[in-house]
């Protein structure tokens, strides 16, 4: 018989407070550049938008990101929640990388999110645009891994 997986807290339907700390997990998460860990917080099902990739299932989302954080070097990442309902979050994030020859980019999206019941997430639509920028325009240049807490989110950035 198959255990079933443990609850990932906040579970919805979800309040403010607790859709924006689900955005700030998921922010975490995507900044660790983990792939296997990220899968996790996705249904085994969980169906994917992304750009014209439409990953379906942890592996494949496990095998998308792999690919996504080896070309997009020194990926920083800000979520911000734009709206919620229930069982679903909306969120706008922008993130920054380096490509392999040092040029720098910096990436504007919108994600819709719907989750399961023990709060894993069961459906993700992105929509994602970027633009070169300058290395002295970057804006997002916290040590790697988690954005700390006293760092500008996009609103304060003006993003």
């Amino acid at each position: 018989m198959k255990q079933a997986e443990a609850p990932r807290m906040p579970l919805p339907p979800f309040t403010r407070e607790s859709a924006i700390e689900k955005v700030r997990l998921a922010e975490d998460g995507w900044n660790g550049r983990d792939p296997a860990k990220v899968a996790l917080a996705y249904t085994p099902d969980s169906k994917w938008r992304n750009r014209a990739e439409f990953p379906q299932g942890r592996k494949e989302i496990q095998e998308f990101l792999t690919r996504k954080w080896a070309k997009e070097l020194d990926y920083r990442l800000i979520k911000e929640l734009w709206a919620f309902d229930g069982n679903r979050i909306a969120v706008r994030y922008a993130y920054e990388y380096h490509d392999d020859s040092g040029n720098w980019f910096r990436a504007y999206g919108n994600e819709n999110w719907e989750f399961d019941g023990a709060g894993y997430m069961a459906a993700r639509h992105a929509s994602i645009n970027e633009h070169p920028i300058a290395e002295e325009d970057r804006k997002f240049r916290w040590p790697l891994g988690r954005r700390p807490d006293d760092h500008p989110g996009l609103s304060d950035l003006g993003l």
